[in-house]
This record gives structure tokens, C-alpha cells and sequence, in this order.
């Protein structure tokens, strides 16, 4: 596990955290995979309920880090799926909570949750064409469907980061809330999540949207003529 990844379970809310603040949480191979890791042990602990993913400091995350990037090689690309792929495939609601950078691969973890949280310090970003790399497709297919392919073109190609209240208009997010009551809300709405909402409710709403995705994702793969990664499972038993 890495050492740049923090996680706390409390009444049923596991807090996920990404803790390399000095470089604005970027993510290095050995924290995606930490994500990978973690998502997957959470998701059979029968006392979680929720899955809060953060950054530490003021910012989520400000994407892969460079100097990985540089020397990556296969072993890379298959952990940042396999971290991307247990978020998506986590069984129970999950929360992305973005304050500060939310960019390039921060975008990637961000859209592997369920739900996005926001504060007005957010700033987000899919930034590849400033460095000349191709964006992952399986996130590339998440943000296409999030804000639809316009919206998705326009971060593409201009590379630009965009506010908090723009990516909120474009369906990027789904709540924003000033700093000092981003927090609160959070915590308002994991607790309801986790204490005063059924289980099997959300967990089998999760299941069925999932096999909704699952067509597009079909298309969308047969279009980038790359094998389809379907998320639905058949419930066990």
C-alpha cells in the first residue's frame, strides 16, 4: 500500500484519501495501485456503507504524476484501469469530494465515483493535449456521457480548466457549495446515505444503472475498436 494514501472508516463512511500535498495529490503508480487495493478489500467489509474519495489540503488531485509518467510503461496504464475499474465496480454509493485541482487524472478518479461534491475553489481540467498523450477511453467514454460530447470536445481540445460553477452547468458535478459549507453538507449527506437510507435500495439501484451503461459502453468500444469493459455483475446467489 502506498504511504501517500490515508483511509479511515467511521460510522460506516470510509474516507479514501490521497495525501501527497506538496504536489497537489498527484498521483503516482504505487497510489493507483493503492486505490485498486483498498476499493477492492473495502467493498467486501460488510460494515461500510459509503465511499467518500478526497484529496488532502486545499486541492482533490492535479493528475498523474509527470515523472511517472515519463518512465511508465504497460504495468502503468493496467493500474490506473484497475484503480479506475474499483471505483466504478464498488458496490455501495460513492462520493467524489473535489476542493482546489481537480485535473487530468483527478478527473479520472472523480468520474469513477457515483456522485461529485464541490466547493467554488474547484477548478477541473482533462488536460493530455498539453502534453501530447491520449486520454484514457474508458474516461473519455465517463465524461462524453457526463457532460455530453460538446462540453467534452471543448476540455479536450483547449485543454483549459474550467470553474467550479461551469462544471456544475455542464453536469460534471453535481452539488457546489461555498468552502465553509462544503464540509457540513458532506458530512450531512454521507450520514444520511449510510445511516438512514436502505442498503439494498442503493445497492441494487447501483446494479441496475450499471447494466444501463452497459450498451453504450458496447458502442463505445466497438466504435474505438477496443474490447468493452461492461461493469454489470449478476447479483451473488
Amino acid at each position: 500500500m502506498s504511504d501517500d494514501i490515508t483511509l479511515s472508516v467511521t460510522n460506516g463512511v470510509a474516507t479514501l484519501c490521497l495525501d501527497r500535498k506538496e504536489k497537489r495529490n498527484a498521483v503516482t503508480y504505487d497510489m493507483w495501485v493503492a486505490i485498486g487495493e483498498h476499493c477492492r478489500r473495502l467493498s467486501r467489509d460488510p460494515t461500510v456503507r459509503v465511499l467518500v474519495v478526497r484529496g488532502a489540503g486545499a486541492h482533490f488531485c492535479a493528475g498523474a504524476d509527470i515523472a511517472g509518467l515519463q518512465s511508465a510503461d504497460h504495468s502503468y496504464g493496467e493500474a490506473n484501469l484497475e484503480a479506475e475499474t474499483a471505483l466504478m465496480e464498488f458496490p455501495k454509493p460513492t462520493i467524489a469530494f473535489v476542493q482546489g485541482a481537480c485535473v487530468g487524472g483527478g478527473v479520472q478518479i472523480a468520474t469513477s465515483c457515483d456522485l461529485r461534491i464541490a466547493d467554488r475553489t474547484a477548478r477541473f481540467g482533462v488536460t493530455p493535449a498539453r502534453l501530447g498523450i491520449i486520454y484514457p477511453p474508458p474516461a473519455l467514454t465517463r465524461v462524453v456521457k457526463l457532460i455530453g460530447p460538446s462540453a467534452a470536445k471543448h476540455l479536450l481540445y483547449s485543454a483549459e480548466l474550467i470553474t467550479a460553477e461551469r462544471a456544475l452547468r455542464i453536469g460534471l458535478i453535481d452539488e457546489l457549495h461555498e468552502p465553509d459549507e462544503a464540509v457540513e453538507r458532506l458530512h450531512a449527506f454521507v450520514t444520511l446515505l449510510a445511516e438512514e437510507r436502505s442498503p439494498l435500495t442503493q445497492q441494487a439501484s447501483k446494479a441496475k444503472v450499471a447494466a444501463a451503461d452497459d450498451p453504450q459502453e458496447g458502442v463505445a468500444a466497438f466504435l474505438e475498436r477496443r474490447p468493452p469493459h461492461f461493469t454489470w455483475t449478476p447479483p451473488d446467489g
